[in-house]
């Protein structure tokens, strides 16, 4: 009888590093809790690469559709050829 009550008595320092452990959890939820939400962010939020891309890929094409625009379009005009010539 005497063993039984002498396990439901704790040492003080068990006692003092169960109370430290949940100090130190209640610190550290706020930070994790932190730490993920900028994680998330950083996976979710657009880069500088990948904005510049797109607009160097819009630039390209517009690039691409004025020159085929501007060598279609583009006549050679004969000096020798009068157009008021009838």
């Amino acid at each position: 009888m005497g063993r039984k009550d002498a396990s439901t008595t704790k040492l003080p320092v068990d006692q003092y590093r169960k109370q430290i452990g949940k100090q130190d959890y209640k610190k550290t939820k706020p930070i994790l809790r932190a730490t993920k939400l900028k994680a998330e962010a950083k996976k979710t939020a657009i880069g500088i690469k990948e904005v510049g891309l797109v607009l160097a890929a819009i630039l390209a094409l517009l690039l691409a559709f004025y020159a085929f625009f501007y060598l279609r379009l583009s006549v050679d005009v004969d000096p020798d050829l009068d157009p008021r010539e009838d």
